[in-house]
């Protein structure tokens, strides 16, 4: 069938303008899913996309949850691996509206100063304008050749933006129904605007708070100071040998399951370009923290980290007061990468302030979450097919990147469903995602149908894993 990809690409130019028109029709449904008041709007979402989908020929449904509803849908192919398709219908609240130049679900086709054309409305970007690039690119295979190259499963949410707590219990409960060979994540971005990329990192993370308790109460410091344990001393010495003069964890078995970049990888990092003192100089900095011996790209794509992220105790308000506090409180994160264990990062962590306890102090610790890092193997068949894919049709090199986020899905379909993640997008880093005057390029909109096309027809030939 991949002897008709080049009638298929003329299909997908050819009909752009009624591509544009469904992704219209769809930005326009206000499906705000933090907001209750929008709980209709996104169950009319769900149901314009399963509807979608059921045009194309696929076997679709929205399906219920606690919450927003899932739509599913599975369409038959060639004799290829089995694809699942996740991408999500759900959009960020608009506020503040009066900074944005037109109505947010009114789309619209705007020229840049650059004279690039944009598509701007909330969720252009994030999520709609994305998995709408495959479920165009499925459109355009059904319409010239009747099928798909392979067998496709597509899995839609609607909460994705608002902590999306019930789609790994659907998972977990529909997991015969979305077993397949492989999945593909379309929330990702380009490198730049010319290069593809394909993530193939993404960091875990665990939160905790420390509550550090001395006294029975708040103490005078002319009465008690140099008497009396003061838990914000305690506590930010803990703080204070969490890392070592190179910037390295201190933490026992931290280290456990990171692994090295390839150096395959490490060489293609080094030449696209990336600027280390523009990257820090854009927000006021310009000496690099952390392991002394490590890239910046290595430290925020590929390495585990310790952060601080927010630290209390004692008197803040105006002026100044003369106390000793009962209690101090820090907020800790470490994100993640390889096969570390984010349970055993917890533990580690905990023992490691319990160990550094003085008398008459005690702990309590609130957990704030735990996911594994995701790292697939560059060399695996469906990345390179994919790779290869995306560079025929951007003319340029698709670079191999990471993500210092996390993308919680991605560990889901590993840790449920037992699949590598290939994360593709076509968003740039200028879409204004969850801000005012979200918009998408229509490039990246052309570009992504004619990517996903051509990566459908590179997966039907032969193994991908």
């Amino acid at each position: 069938m991949t002897d008709r990809l080049d009638d298929v690409l003329a299909y997908i130019d050819a009909h752009m303008d009624k591509s544009l028109d469904r992704l219209f029709r769809l930005v326009e449904i206000e499906s705000i899913s933090t907001d209750p008041a929008y709980a209709g709007r996104c169950i009319e979402a769900a149901e314009w996309l399963a509807s979608a989908l059921e045009g194309i020929g696929f076997d679709a449904a929205v399906r219920p949850t606690p919450g927003h509803p899932m739509v599913v849908g599975h369409s038959g192919g060639g004799s290829g691996p089995r694809v699942l398709f996740y991408g999500h219908y759900d959009v960020q609240p608009v506020d503040p509206l009066d900074l944005w130049n037109a109505a947010p679900f009114e789309p619209k086709i705007v020229t840049a100063a650059d004279g690039t054309k944009q598509i701007v409305g909330r969720g252009t970007s994030d999520d709609k304008g994305q998995l709408m690039t495959f479920l165009e690119a499925f459109r355009a295979w059904k319409a010239v050749t009747g099928e798909l190259p392979i067998p496709v499963s597509v899995l839609l949410e609607g909460e994705e933006e608002s902590g999306g707590k019930n789609l790994a219990p659907f998972m977990e409960a529909n997991r015969d129904e979305l077993a397949a060979d492989l999945a593909f994540i379309c929330d990702t971005g380009m490198w730049d605007k010319s290069t593809p990329a394909m993530t193939t990192m993404l960091r875990g993370l665990v939160g905790d708070e420390i509550i550090i308790t001395a006294a029975s109460r708040d103490l005078h410091s002319g009465i008690y100071g140099g008497a009396a344990r003061n838990p914000i001393h305690v506590l930010v010495d803990i703080l204070a040998g969490l890392r070592d003069e190179t910037g390295r964890v201190t933490l026992p078995g931290f280290y456990d399951g990171v692994g090295e970049v390839s150096p395959a990888v490490r060489d293609q990092w080094q030449r696209m370009g990336f600027d280390p003192d523009a990257f820090l100089g854009e927000v006021g900095l310009s000496v690099p923290a952390g392991e002394i011996d490590r890239s910046v790209l290595e430290k925020v794509w590929a390495r585990p980290t310790c952060e601080v992220n927010g630290i209390s105790g004692g008197y803040t308000g105006n002026g100044f007061k003369t106390v000793i506090p009962s209690q101090a409180f820090a907020k800790v994160s470490f994100r993640l990468v390889d096969r570390q264990d984010p349970d055993a990062i917890r533990k580690s962590f905990r023992d490691y302030v319990r160990s550094k306890l003085p008398a008459d102090c005690k702990v309590e610790f609130v957990p704030h979450g735990g996911s594994p890092g995701v790292r697939l193997p560059t060399d695996s068949p469906a990345v390179v097919k994919t790779q290869a894919a995306l560079t025929a049709e951007w003319g340029k090199p698709c670079v191999l990147v990471g993500s210092g986020g996390s993308i919680p899905v991605a560990g889901d379909f590993s840790r449920i469903l037992g699949l590598d993640a290939l994360m593709v997008g076509f968003s740039h880093d200028d879409d204004r995602i969850h801000s005012p005057n979200e918009k998408y390029d229509v490039a990246s909109y052309h570009g992504g149908i004619r990517s996903w096309a051509r990566i459908l027809a590179a997966l039907s030939e032969g193994r991908v894993s």
